[in-house]
């Protein structure tokens, strides 16, 4: 099956999201260092990086990322977009080899070529996108059984493990912080896709913003992120106590996992694809995530060389 234009069109956003975003950590991380320079360090809980112009230059660069991914999803099936987020580490993991000077092991490069060719075979391989005329469409997409007892189970379960798990395991339990974010993480991309083709079509002269269902799927994207974002917090804080090279991954997959078995309820990408098409798609999944665990893998081992040389230096200079 050839690739459909509008793939093609979601693919280079997408991948120009993951080009920005992942340059974006590499711009910020150099304004926390000159911050740092002359001001409280960020991790010490200081606010100087917040004068520093290419901290802000690194934020700007990350929203121009997130636009170019909302934008995506007007184009091609999340099945496409969502595991391509992935690239955005082999970005960054690149980025810091030649600019902040933090070495690419072995086994970095052997993870940024799966996830390389991961992408390839999902977008080989990935489903054509639907022509929808209106937004109405989506809405009937939504409002479908099948659907509708997925949304229904998610919510019960963020609300179960907002309500009861996290004040209990939240920070002894990794999963329950990152299952909320994944979780609600699943309905946000279901309807940034339906408020991004609302706003193609809008754009294309079919003003969609005179239905109500397209306000009723940009509430719920406002809502959905606001509370993502105050458990994403937490996700982060999190990486005090646990492995960056687990939690990472960890995220990946489920949010991933769960984006695209909803996309496959609501938007049924997969009934128009054979089985050997459906495998493939899935195998390459599997490469990325591999390349995505050797990825921070190889970063956490570089942390803990780092942390030893630091310690032996320090060593050295109290003995003389």
């Amino acid at each position: 099956m050839g690739i459909s234009s509008d793939n093609v069109r979601g693919f280079v956003l997408a991948l120009s999201s993951s080009f920005f975003i992942g340059s974006s950590f590499i711009v910020k991380k150099i304004g926390l260092k000159r911050a740092g320079m002359y001001g409280v360090r960020a991790g010490s809980g200081g606010f100087s990086y917040l004068y520093e112009p290419l901290w802000w230059a690194g934020m700007v660069t990350m929203i121009v990322g997130e636009v170019a991914n909302f934008a995506a999803y007007a184009f091609a099936p999340a099945i496409l977009v969502t595991p391509l987020g992935a690239l955005s580490i082999i970005v960054s993991a690149v980025l810091a080899h030649f600019v902040l000077d933090e070495k690419l092991h072995i086994f970095g490069v052997l993870g940024c070529i799966l996830c390389v060719v991961g992408s390839t075979s999902i977008v080989l391989h990935a489903p054509k996108e639907k022509s929808i005329e209106s937004v109405k469409e989506i809405w009937s997409l939504a409002t479908e059984p099948g659907f509708i007892v997925y949304s229904c189970v998610v919510v019960v379960i963020v609300i179960a493990l907002i309500i009861h798990f996290a004040p209990r395991y939240g920070q002894t339990h990794m999963v329950v912080y990152v299952g909320i974010c994944s979780l609600m993480g699943s309905l946000t991309v279901m309807c940034v896709k339906a408020v991004s083709i609302a706003l193609k079509l809008t754009f294309s002269g079919m003003n969609q913003f005179v239905f109500a269902q397209t306000w009723f799927f940009t509430i719920v994207v406002v809502v959905c992120c606001l509370l993502q974002l105050n458990y994403l917090n937490k996700v982060i804080k999190a990486l005090d106590t646990f492995n960056t090279a687990v939690i990472s991954p960890v995220y990946y997959v489920m949010f991933t996992s769960l984006t695209i078995f909803a996309s496959m309820i609501m938007f049924k990408d997969w009934a128009s694809q054979n089985a050997s098409q459906i495998i493939t798609e899935l195998c390459g999944f599997v490469t990325i995530l591999s390349g995505t665990f050797l990825l921070h893998k190889t970063k956490d081992m570089g942390d803990h060389v780092t942390t030893e040389t630091r310690r032996l230096s320090e060593t050295e200079l109290s003995n003389h």
